[in-house]
């Protein structure tokens, strides 16, 4: 029986892409790199009385980043910017940054601190 590499649903993750696009309508926006493997993400935020209202994305990355940003991108309406570190307190999240991906732990954080940056 052959072991499985990555689990179906992180794939599901990464394969709903209703969030993927950029609009480049928004001041809120922010492109970052990991130096470490060369995943990129590009983020544009509308945010309305200080929440987050919408979330876009493109990346150039590894299934993992990808499942992120399209996790955050739905986690995220009706975020305050100041709960941002509580997205990753969701169980989704929690199976992306389990142990069984903790090399990947840059790869998984890095769409999360492309939204810090962009506020």
């Amino acid at each position: 029986m052959r072991k499985k590499i990555i689990d179906n649903k992180i794939l599901d993750l990464a394969f709903d892409t209703e969030n993927y696009g950029l609009k480049n309508k928004s001041k809120y926006i922010a492109v970052l790199k990991n130096k470490k493997c060369g995943d990129k993400v590009h983020v544009e935020l509308e945010i309305k009385n200080k929440k987050i209202k919408k979330m876009y994305y493109e990346t150039e990355s590894c299934i993992f980043c990808q499942a992120s940003a399209s996790l955050l991108s739905k986690k995220i309406i009706n975020t305050s910017v100041k709960d941002l570190d509580n997205l990753i307190e969701n169980k989704k999240f929690k199976k992306l940054l389990s142990k069984k991906y903790i090399n990947r732990r840059d790869c998984i954080l890095l769409p999360l601190n492309a939204l810090k940056k962009a506020i």
